[in-house]
């Protein structure tokens, strides 16, 4: 009679669990848009609290008393800390190695109540072996983060280190570090062309791989200065108006020599984040030239013309995707590129697989509107764009040296990288 109490308790739990899951979806696909509310309420005074995380919800279920800050912040520690363990945050990857997980949420979470997000400790408990779902390709960045790729293509990507789950150090794998600087701007361009709002947000991450490495020491730009009025070095100053660092970063040579000191850890770790406000030390990257009439057809002709002020031998490989707010039917023209109408958004999408540095771009749209009046012309966008650009920082922020203590093998690797990509890049027609 016990064991059969036991499966139908089981059983309960399964059927509640089901039952969330299908009104956690509903609520999301019942709201417009793509963003919902962080935290929901459902019917049964019950809070979802969610992220996004590698494409997939990451949700956690709590009562009115509980702190919504709390859940956030522990969810995205647990999409980290399984991406640490996984290697890949993806959906075949998170159903592949459901056994790891549930065994990462067994020693995480006790009875609700968190324990530990800490790799280094978990490490000692966690026995179940990762399965990779995925072989690692240049050309498919989507599922590898910003880890274990050199986007110039000229080159050969890093080995599949960079995705391995964080066991593969114990098993012998190749000794390699990575160190990632990673920008995301913000900028909002007027009709006129001035530039209205300009804003940078960075971070610098680590990804170790050497289990005989005691101490790591990264070497920033001397010139590197933190506020307005503090200058420093004699080239071109590296600004940033905020700065705040991990703690386990020792900051006893920053001052003077501008150097980070770290014992690296077990999984990914992000060693410095940054942020310049209201302020871009060169040009925007992208200048857009619009021309918006009408012909004697009644239909609303639009032309772009897009030009990329970074240097020659840069590249923009990235997609770039110009959402333009218009209505109904339209006829695209379009060379070399790709453009389609989405009309649940109301948006032309301009899709450019490549786009070098100092040259331009131009498209064509015609767009049919019945009754279209002068007012129609108002209604034509802003312009966003979605890009990344390797090999560059808005900032001007590098890493001048990268020093291993002790000294490795010949045969270990280092590799750093360099990205900045669009958090919200505005341009008004």
């Amino acid at each position: 009679g016990f064991i059969v109490k036991r499966e139908l308790s089981q059983k309960a739990k399964l059927s509640i669990y089901s039952d969330l899951v299908n009104v956690f979806y509903e609520m999301v696909t019942a709201l417009p848009g793509d963003q919902p509310p962080v935290v929901m309420v459902t019917h049964k005074d019950r809070y979802f609290v969610h992220v996004r995380q590698g494409g997939l919800f990451w949700v956690a279920t709590t009562t009115a008393d509980s702190s919504p800050f709390t859940i956030i912040e522990f969810l995205n520690r647990l999409s980290a800390l399984v991406k640490d363990y996984c290697g890949v945050l993806n959906e075949t990857n998170i159903t592949e190695n459901f056994a790891l997980i549930y065994e990462l949420l067994d020693e995480v979470l006790d009875y609700g109540y968190i324990q530990t997000t800490s790799s280094d400790i978990l490490k000692n408990f966690i026995q179940t072996e990762a399965v990779s779902s995925k072989q690692f390709n240049l050309f498919d960045l989507s599922n590898v983060g910003l880890f274990g790729a050199d986007t110039q293509q000229s080159k050969v990507a890093p080995s599949t280190a960079a995705t391995r789950p964080i066991q593969g150090s114990r098993e012998g794998g190749k000794s390699e570090i990575f160190v990632d600087v990673i920008e995301r701007m913000s900028v909002v361009i007027g009709s006129n062309g001035v530039l209205m709002k300009a804003d940078v947000e960075g971070e610098i991450r680590v990804k170790c791989y050497m289990p005989n490495c005691s101490e790591i020491r990264i070497g920033l730009n001397e010139e590197f200065s933190i506020g307005k009025s503090q200058l420093r070095g004699y080239g071109a100053a590296v600004r940033v108006d905020e700065c705040s660092f991990h703690q386990a970063v020792r900051l006893d040579e920053f001052d003077n020599h501008r150097i980070l000191r770290l014992s690296p850890s077990q999984g990914e770790l992000t060693v410095m984040q940054y942020l310049l406000s209201d302020e871009l030390p060169s040009a925007p990257p992208f200048r857009l030239f619009p021309t918006i009439e009408r012909d004697k057809g009644g239909r609303l002709i639009v032309y772009l013309k897009l030009r990329c002020d970074l240097p020659p031998n840069s590249l923009f490989i990235s997609p770039c995707v110009f959402n333009i707010v218009v209505s109904l039917s339209q006829e695209l023209s379009s060379p070399d590129q790709r453009a389609e109408l989405r009309p649940e958004s109301r948006a032309v999408v301009w899709n450019i697989p490549r786009f070098a540095g100092g040259t331009q771009l131009s498209a064509l749209f015609k767009l049919d509107i019945p009754d279209l009046s002068s007012a129609s012309l108002l209604e034509v966008g802003p312009v966003s764009l979605s890009f990344e650009l390797p090999k560059l920082t808005a900032t001007g922020l590098q890493i001048r040296f990268l020093r291993l203590s002790p000294i490795q093998p010949s045969q270990s690797q280092r590799w750093v990288r360099y990205v900045t990509h669009s958090d919200s890049y505005t341009i008004r027609v």
